[in-house]
């Protein structure tokens, strides 16, 4: 039986009528490197926001290593262990590279006092050098006091993936977190992941990159209109029917045959 961090379980949302998430389950492995895609509108940003608590749910639960999370705020998710990045960037603009890692710290922040410290306001305590340390990690150390607004989107891309891991996630969930860079950025985005996946973190992503998709990711879910319309191996994802149709249309199924 697999070992699943991480269940949404017959999920459905609407938005003024209209079903956007309609019963929608599937399991996350722990330690796994799980992918979300489909056609613009399928429904995967949502499914995030669903996750994370930015949308309540309508029907169904959503549960954590076992325990129901649906009517949790989203801070007490994140405080279980949810963590994750946007599809448009949402650094702090006007803040150093290391001061934006820092704020990701503050979910492991339990007491008021201890929330000053990822501010930066005491010097060398080891917020900062464990953020330091992450950025080194990923590959920025040149970056740490430089204004995110003055950096390339490529790593500003990266250092909001090390902010997200910053909270010590059991599951990072990443929206489209190749979109926009080049081929060396993505290749630098992957190894950071496959990195904190050799952690025990888990990977979520939802991504538009398929060669990124099947290059990190072992397991995928593919939504459709809001429905959940294929589930399985990366390698297989390209081979199914209803996948192909999706992205290609009947037709272009049919010529393919």
């Amino acid at each position: 039986m697999t070992d699943s961090v991480l269940s949404f379980q017959a999920v459905s949302k609407n938005f003024s009528g209209l079903r956007v998430v309609d019963e929608v389950s599937f399991d996350v492995a722990r330690g796994s490197r799980t992918a979300l895609i489909g056609p613009n509108g399928a429904g995967k940003t949502t499914v995030f926001n669903l996750i994370s608590g930015v949308y309540p749910i309508d029907d169904g639960k959503i549960l954590l290593d076992g325990v129901d999370i649906t009517r949790l705020p989203d801070r007490e998710r994140i405080n279980m262990g949810i963590s994750r990045s946007f599809q448009n960037i949402r650094l702090m603009p006007h803040l150093s590279a290391i001061e934006n890692v820092m704020l990701g710290q503050h979910a492991r922040a339990r007491k008021l006092g201890s929330l000053l410290f990822p501010l930066g306001w005491l010097p060398g305590n080891r917020w900062a050098s464990e953020a330091a340390d992450a950025l080194a990690q990923a590959g920025l150390a040149t970056y740490p006091g430089e204004v995110v607004a003055n950096l390339p989107y490529g790593v500003q891309k990266r250092i909001e993936v090390v902010r997200a891991m910053m909270s010590d996630p059991k599951v990072l969930m990443l929206d489209e977190p190749a979109a926009g860079l080049n081929e060396k950025e993505t290749g630098e985005l992957q190894l950071l992941l496959e990195g904190a996946s050799r952690r025990g973190v888990t990977l979520l992503v939802v991504e538009h990159d398929m060669q990124f998709v099947r290059s990190l990711c072992d397991h995928v879910v593919v939504l459709n209109f809001g429905k959940k319309i294929f589930e399985g191996p990366s390698s297989e994802v390209h081979r199914d029917p209803g996948v192909l149709e999706a992205y290609l249309g009947s037709e272009a199924v049919g010529d393919a045959a």
